[in-house]
């Protein structure tokens, strides 16, 4: 249900590079985008190669744009990428109307993308990211070229007890008590609780991915905001799971056209490894990639196999589409 701010398992050989306070990894950038009402922060890889397709990443809770930086840097020479901070999270500050429902993040996806003129655009989505692009690839095709999701935030009827305190943040009060009770956790023991939660292995963290974390993680507590950001996003994935009608999650999921990639990871403690095929049930004609040593975040214990399978599926929808152009000059189509 939640992915949080976390080291990646890989390091560049060099230090990390600041750009005044934003952790870059090698050959980063990052620039802002301003729209009435919405500021967002984003981080994307200058090409050397022209006239690559765009593509978006969106991360999950409590996480950011450096939750892709692996993965960005495994497809530089294949897409030209470009990862977000959601309203409220990583670099990017609230929402001026305070909306943190999975509405409100597409929607500032959406206005991006319009703004921006990118699409349409191979759109990556992690945990919450995974609802909100879902939301996006339904109700907007026209951006979305293809979809890859990464334990997306998909309703389930029995949620992992290990994902119930991620819920419980939804309940008015709660975040507040926790606050709390764990005032006296230092930076460092909550990056280790989240490593050990969100991976599948922490241990294939290196020291110099998890000090960059505890760094990042003692930046975000102090933001005002930051249990606010949490609350109601976290309220606003429960509202999700209960709409029904056109506007539940899985029924949107069936009505994306875009050609999806799915990646589930056998550890993983916050999205359960059985509602693997029941997305790929609901998304007609997607991919599956199961991941049984990954944990909530594959694209960032896995970069190189995800990396892999999304060129795959790039291939495979090239060629579809050519086929279709085939048919249709052909009088087939």
């Amino acid at each position: 249900m939640s992915s949080t701010e976390l080291p990646g398992v890989r390091s560049t050989a060099e230090p990390s590079p600041l750009v005044g306070a934003v952790r870059l990894a090698e050959g980063e950038q990052v620039r802002t985008v301003v729209l009435p009402g919405l500021e967002l922060n984003l981080r994307f890889r200058p090409s050397a190669r022209t006239g690559l397709p765009p593509a978006l990443f969106v991360h999950g809770l409590g996480g950011s744009s450096q939750n892709w930086s692996a993965l960005m840097a495994e497809l530089a020479g294949t897409v030209d990428g470009e990862a977000l901070d959601l309203p409220g999270f990583g670099w990017s500050p609230p929402p001026a109307d305070r909306d943190y429902s999975v509405t409100a993040h597409a929607r500032a996806v959406i206005r991006h993308l319009d703004a921006a003129g990118r699409g349409p655009v191979h759109l990556f989505g992690n945990s919450l990211g995974g609802a909100v692009s879902t939301r996006v690839a339904a109700v907007r095709p026209d951006l979305v070229r293809t979809l890859t999701l990464v334990s997306p935030a998909l309703p389930e009827l029995r949620v992992q007890r290990s994902a119930v305190p991620t819920a419980l943040l939804a309940v008015p009060g709660v975040a507040a008590l926790f606050g709390r009770l764990t005032r006296g956790v230092t930076a460092e023991q909550r990056t280790r609780g989240v490593t050990g939660l969100c991976y599948g292995d922490p241990s294939r963290v290196t020291p110099e991915g998890f000090g960059a974390a505890v760094e990042e993680m003692e930046r975000r507590m102090a933001l005002p905001y930051f249990w606010d950001a949490m609350t109601r996003s976290s309220r606003g994935i429960v509202d999700a799971y209960t709409l029904g009608g056109q506007h539940g999650l899985w029924r949107q999921a069936q009505r994306v056209l875009a050609p999806a990639l799915l990646v589930y990871g056998g550890r993983d403690q916050l999205v359960s490894y059985r509602m693997a095929r029941k997305a790929a049930a609901a998304f007609r004609g997607s991919r599956l990639l199961c991941l049984p040593e990954a944990g909530h975040v594959a694209m960032m214990e896995y970069p190189e196999v995800v990396a892999a399978a999304f060129e795959d599926l790039l291939r495979a929808s090239d060629a579809g589409a050519g086929d279709t152009d085939r048919d249709t000059e052909d009088g087939r189509g």
